[in-house]
């Protein structure tokens, strides 16, 4: 067994690295709005509209990750996590990026967790969102030209 899967070793610690998660996910829903509105130039239409969906998406993983919190016996939280601010386009893609390049590792991660633990409904909802993750990730890196 892995020392990542050991360090939890209950309900309770997982509901709080959840909480995590979910602060995050709000950032980077707020995060995408904002890049969305100030980005600029022809070039970047579509990466925008992407951004707006993005935003979206990550709200709609907040809900699933309130709901799963709440289910286990937690409190969602209402904290919001680091948002990331720039006026040039690249800097908010790769800001952007690293977002979801962090989200992936953190649900890899949290799968591992859950499975150990037997919560795989919650395993599966979080592969659910890893391959939206994915997807992200992987509309950033064509914007970026990577």
């Amino acid at each position: 067994m892995s020392v990542i899967v050991e360090e939890l070793v209950s309900i309770e610690r997982l509901v709080k690295l959840l909480n995590v998660d979910l602060s995050l996910e709000y950032s980077a829903g707020i995060q995408y709005i904002q890049h969305a509105a100030v980005m600029t130039g022809a070039m970047y239409g579509d990466i925008i509209k992407e951004l707006k969906i993005h935003a979206t998406e990550e709200f709609g993983h907040a809900m699933v990750l309130a709901d799963q919190i709440s289910f286990l016996g937690g409190v969602p939280t209402a904290e919001v996590g680091q948002i990331k601010t720039s006026c040039d386009n690249v800097e908010m893609l790769e800001q952007d990026l690293a977002g979801e390049v962090d989200a992936i590792r953190r649900y890899k991660l949290r799968i591992d967790q859950a499975e150990s633990l037997k919560e795989y409904a919650l395993a599966g909802q979080l592969r659910a969102i890893l391959a939206m993750e994915q997807e992200h990730a992987m509309d950033l890196m064509q914007a970026l030209g990577l």
